[in-house]
């Protein structure tokens, strides 16, 4: 048995979501990156994480004088890759997919060596295994497709789902829709068709809904009324969601409770986007779209012709906003108004088309404190100083 150390790649790339957390805590598919893990390695199998050092403390790292085995936390698992590295990967090797490292076998002085970002002393091999990364915050939406039948494969192997309630309408391999234990699904339209349909435990899809698989509808997480869901679309435990979702993510604890348009998007936690709030994921004139890029400091092509809202932990927006397409929202902001904001709003911002004014650190963190309590969390000393080490490091993109 591996001590196991889910590493950070692409975490630069990957703000303003990762502001708040390591690339192993992104949700895509069904699963976060480290559930993935957990559930395809043995559960004796201690896991740990390397991260940003203001992330630490949450976060700590745990090494082992022997049989240490760094992985790279945004290279998605299989079932392939997780018997390579436990069952054929040698001692004391690196292994490589072309340029990127994919994990470390080593003990804890050279595993140490390694996370500090010494690659170079160590036998290196190339894999011929199909690995899928995430590099950039779009390609969450855009792999969520692939990592939702992996996850759903993964579950819900050997497993019995709840029956269907007859008061539903059913398209397509019922096998390919899993009700968890608790859950609430009366009066709706569920097409598995073209992907699964997860719902999770003790979660509610009420009347009148109309889903097209892939859906994964995590455990607490709530369907209003009428909502139409469709193109593999994740929404993450104890979110709302309401109105019209397309290819999206919401990581979790998130609200958007009623009618809009929400295309192409990853939503982070504790957000609230206001009613009749709408993206846009397509440019008139069709052309690729451009988003901001925290490493280059502007405006990096995605490559995409769809991409919609990017939005960061404990931002939200009011009633009737509109967000162009490739917008990026950062963490903490606060926006409003009937006219488009410009397409990069950095943390801690609080306007609209307007302008901008700061959101102050002490105000933002008692605003954080009534959300997270009215899900019975709470904000504990080390995620506050988690929030007032974010508010410094964002101090010079608010040039207002």
């Amino acid at each position: 048995m591996y001590n196991v150390i889910l590493f950070d790649d692409n975490y630069e790339n990957l703000k303003p979501l990762t502001f708040t957390r390591p690339v192993s805590a992104l949700r895509i598919g069904i699963l976060t990156i480290r559930e993935k893990w957990e559930l395809l390695l043995d559960a004796k199998t201690p896991i740990s994480v390397a991260t940003s050092p203001h992330l630490a403390k949450k976060y700590p790292t745990h090494l082992e004088a022997e049989q240490n085995l760094a992985i790279n936390a945004a290279i998605l698992p299989t079932v392939a890759l997780q018997h390579y590295l436990v069952n054929d990967m040698p001692n004391n090797c690196m292994l490589m997919k072309g340029d990127t490292v994919v994990a470390l076998k080593a003990t804890g002085n050279d595993t140490q060596a390694f996370l500090e970002g010494d690659f170079e002393a160590r036998q290196k091999l190339q894999t011929d295994l199909e690995l899928t990364q995430i590099s950039y915050s779009w390609d969450i939406f855009g792999k969520n497709a692939y990592a939702m039948d992996l996850d759903y494969k993964l579950i819900t192997r050997g497993r019995q789902s709840q029956t269907i309630s007859t008061t539903n309408t059913v398209f397509g391999d019922s096998r390919n829709i899993f009700i968890e234990e608790g859950a609430w699904v009366e009066c709706s339209i569920l097409n598995a068709t073209n992907g699964p349909i997860y719902i999770g435990k003790n979660a509610t899809v009420m009347e009148g809904c109309i889903v097209r698989g892939g859906l994964a509808l995590c455990e607490g997480a709530t369907l209003k009324m009428g909502a139409k869901i469709y193109g593999a679309t994740t929404i993450g435990p104890y979110s709302k969601i309401g109105g019209e979702v397309n290819n999206s993510v919401i990581i979790g604890y998130s609200n958007k409770g009623h009618d809009g348009f929400l295309g192409n998007a990853v939503i982070g936690q504790w957000c609230n986007l206001g009613a009749d709030t709408n993206n846009s994921n397509l440019k008139n004139n069709y052309s690729e779209i451009k988003v901001w890029n925290y490493p280059s400091g502007g405006f990096i092509n995605t490559g995409k012709q769809f991409c919609g809202l990017i939005m960061g932990d404990h931002s939200k927006s009011g009633i009737n906003s509109m967000f162009n397409t490739g917008t990026t929202i950062g963490f903490f902001c606060n926006i409003y108004g009937s006219d488009f904001p410009r397409t990069f709003v950095p943390s801690f911002s609080w306007g609209s088309s307007k302008g901008f004014v700061t959101y102050q650190i002490d105000k933002a963190i008692e605003t954080a404190n009534r959300v997270m309590e009215r899900r019975n969390k709470t904000l504990d000393a080390i995620e506050e100083d988690i929030l007032r080490a974010i508010f410094e490091q964002t101090k010079g993109y608010r040039k207002y």
